[in-house]
């Protein structure tokens, strides 16, 4: 089958180790980066405003559901934004500021059609430790409210500039379990440090190590005001709606939008009740001394009264200069997790750099609005996706929703209880709570990464929350620095090689790089693809969370570049299309390009160099089958030849690959960084039986031992897409042999047997 040139090319590879190797120098390595800087330029400009993408091709159909997720988002963000300023220790109507400003700003910059910017639980609790901070060093040099611009000033300009250098890789250095830590602990954080608000306790700090709020909580029991009338009520009002439209959403399917929306609507309908009793009972006992017998909001100025040039300090930002690091990191990592959360779920690809670029836009922009530091918010963001955004423009709806309030509704906000604020805060942030689902899930997949979230956990809650991130982030660099975090991947091609530089009758199949001249391989190699619509990709080291996301960009790109579209976009309306991918312009057809493209049919992956993997490189994995699977619009056969590693077959199975399992109970999530509710997940009955495999596979309880043979076994009967060698994942997938029998008969037969007999078998 093979012409004379490529068995000469064959007898060149046996002796290669006598060849020399290609030299590449640095001006070649240069001219090959700079071929046409004029179009990079204009490349990387035209990419800070990915508006210009879509906005050309908006239409009504869009427009229907960017108006009602809008508006919803923008009437829950009132009660919840003010609510997170007086977290941050601040004004409630900075909070209504940065709202304003981040649903704005964003939809210019935005990759991501879900996310929703503004004040944030997390966020707004690190800014009030740090004006705690500074005012303990510095006390009455600075205002609040100063302090707080300041900080959203300078970290903007940070996020910013990391974004403008397309330094966003730096984030895939923590791992998605370190941030779901983090985010529990300073949930747990947050929520005690609101009950004392939710009692109407006073007389401790409420912001000290969240083991100490929750005694000194209790401590002061006796001490309960009437603010806790108004405080558990609404607590226990929000959760009662909650619970009852999402059973009512189960019980009657065909009125699910309208309990939906009545669920969306629970915070805005507590805080109106909540004002209304707090305006009957209060208006009347105001005080000689100008107090009322609960604690109110307060007066909240109308529109923008801190509008202009912000006053930065040099000394204060001197003052700031220990707690912008962990700022800093905080408004990266919510931002980024959350974003790459909903961009999974809902089927697009977020851009960290670019995301980067929109945060450092929106706060440097906020602080001429007087905003304090703002990033992506869960809440809001679940809020958004479940309402039915299509584009980033309705967060514009939210930010007129937002100006409204300010110019129109401030009278009302006086009378607002601030305990009802603080059962608003434990409600939003509750949902930040890891299950313990979730947290199982990472046992699973990586026992080690469960370690490093228990350690992330118990730091924040007996410590302090930026004693949390760092105790995280070390430990995931000192895993880091053990494994290998740079690796190399490449898209194998075959040649057939003689068994012997004598002998012409026996040869045996090598897969090697289809382009020779990225290893030190003979450049004069003539490679043959695999089958039309078989990719066979190697792994050269291990698989983990640095270089998942890169690896899966790779596989989608090339999936996306040589295999043909799936599904006809010329007979879709441009109204149905997806916002990120719409596809040709109309009058444009680009089947004819299409169909000189084979389909997609399997995937195979060589794993004889991937030692270890992690939760967040199965999410990876997860998310590259998901994103192929919808690019061709069929079932993609995912094959993984060689692994040599039970632990990686175990991680693997908790992924949902190797089995066979149908696609309705495979999971789609299992690296949640925050608990997407809303979202697909795996039944009881398929995480039950996914437990008993991996059970079967390797004992929980037991530790993992490899000196011997009985512990490494490989049961290709279970698993029928693993395979003991490179060239039987090959030939099952290019024949769609996906039986077991056939499977294992794969391994027996002798080498001698030639690949086109078995795909002619196959096809007879």
């Amino acid at each position: 089958m093979f012409s004379t040139k490529v068995k000469s090319t064959a007898k060149r590879i046996v002796g290669y180790p006598e060849e020399p190797v290609p030299v590449v120098t640095v001006g070649q390595w240069v001219h090959n980066r700079c071929r046409d800087p004029k179009r990079g330029v204009i490349r990387y400009v035209t990419g800070l405003f990915p508006i210009f993408s879509w906005i050309s091709r908006y239409n009504l159909g869009w427009l229907t559901g960017d108006v009602i997720a809008g508006i919803t988002v923008g009437i829950v963000a009132v009660p919840q934004s003010m609510s997170y300023a007086k977290l941050a220790d601040l004004p409630a109507e900075y909070g209504l500021y940065s709202t304003f400003v981040g649903t704005l700003v964003y939809a210019l910059f935005a990759t991501s059609k879900d996310v929703n910017i503004g004040p944030v639980a997390v966020m707004s609790l690190t800014v009030a430790k740090i004006i705690e901070y500074v005012e303990d060093k510095h006390p009455n040099v600075w205002s609040k409210p100063q302090i707080a611009v300041t900080l959203a000033f300078i970290c903007g300009f940070i996020v910013l500039g990391i974004g403008l250098l397309r330094l966003g890789w730096i984030v895939e250095f923590i791992p998605a379990p370190a941030v779901s830590g983090y985010m529990t602990g300073s949930a747990l954080n947050i929520v005690s440090g609101q009950v004392p608000g939710l009692m109407g306790e006073s007389g401790f700090n409420t912001r000290a190590a969240t083991y100490k709020v929750i005694i000194n909580s209790l401590k002061y029991l006796p001490k309960t005001k009437l603010d806790a009338a108004f405080g558990l009520t609404g607590l226990v009002c929000l959760y009662i709606i909650r619970w009852t439209c999402q059973y009512l959403m189960k019980r009657y399917p065909r009125r699910q939008r309208v309990f939906f929306f009545i669920s969306v609507f629970r915070n805005a309908f507590v805080i109106v009740i909540l004002t209304i009793a707090s305006w009957l009972y209060t208006r009347h006992r105001k005080s000689a001394k100008g107090t009322y017998p609960i604690s109110i909001l307060g007066t909240v100025p109308r529109g923008f009264q801190h509008m202009g040039a912000p006053t930065i300090d040099p000394k204060l930002i001197s003052a700031l200069g220990s707690q912008l690091p962990l700022a800093t990191i905080i408004l990266v990592l919510e931002h980024i997790a959350i974003s790459r959360s909903f961009g999974r779920v809902n089927g697009y690809t977020v851009n960290p750099n670019q995301e980067l670029i929109a945060i450092g836009v929106t706060n440097t922009i906020g602080t001429l609005f007087g905003a304090y530091p703002a990033t992506g918010s869960f809440s809001r963001s679940a809020l958004s996706s479940k309402s039915g955004v299509r584009t980033p423009a309705a967060g514009i709806l939210s930010s007129i929703v937002v100006l409204v309030a300010l110019y129109g509704l401030t009278p009302a906000f006086y009378w607002i209880p601030s305990s009802g604020l603080s059962a608003v805060i434990i409600h939003a942030v509750a949902d930040l709570v890891a299950s313990p689902r979730q947290v199982y899930s990472y046992w699973r997949v990586s026992p080690i990464e469960a370690v490093i979230w228990f350690a992330a956990v118990l730091v924040t809650v007996f410590a302090s929350i930026e004693d949390g991130i760092y105790t995280a982030m070390a430990a995931s660099m000192v895993l880091l620095l053990i494994r290998v975090a740079h690796p190399r991947g490449y898209f194998l091609g075959k040649v057939k090689v003689r068994a012997s530089a004598q002998s012409d009758a026996e040869s045996r199949d090598v897969y090697v790089p289809l382009k020779p001249k990225a290893t030190l391989m003979n450049d004069a190699v003539q490679v043959t693809p695999p089958a039309p619509g078989v990719i066979v990709y190697r792994f050269e080291e291990s698989f983990l969370y640095p270089n998942s996301y890169f690896l899966n960009s790779v596989i989608v790109a090339y999936v996306k570049a040589t295999m043909r579209r799936g599904k006809d976009y010329a007979g879709v309306k441009l109204s149905d299309r997806p916002w990120n991918d719409p596809g040709p312009r109309p009058g444009q057809d680009e089947s004819a390009e299409n169909m000189l493209k084979p389909e997609l049919r399997a995937i195979v992956l060589d794993f004889s160099g991937v030692s270890q993997i992690d939760t967040t490189a199965v999410q990876a994995l997860i998310d590259t089958r998901t994103e192929v699977e919808r690019w061709a619009d069929r079932p993609v056969e995912f094959h993984f030849a060689t692994i040599l590693s039970p632990w990686v077959r175990r991680a693997l199975i908790a992924g949902g690959f190797g089995t066979g399992a149908p696609a309705s109970s495979l999971p789609t999530e299992i690296a949640a960084v925050v608990p997407y509710r809303g979202g697909q997940s795996m039944t009881k009955a398929t995480d039950q039986q996914m437990v008993d495999d991996l059970e079967s596979t390797w004992p929980v309880s037991e530790e993992p031992r490899f000196d011997t043979e009985e512990t490494v076994s490989l049961d290709l009967q279970d698993t029928p897409f693993f395979h003991f060698d490179l060239v039987s994942a090959v030939r099952a997938a290019e024949s769609g042999t996906l039986s077991r029998e056939s499977d294992s008969s794969s391994i027996t037969k002798s080498e001698d047997v030639s690949y086109d007999k078995a795909v002619s078998e196959k096809d007879m």
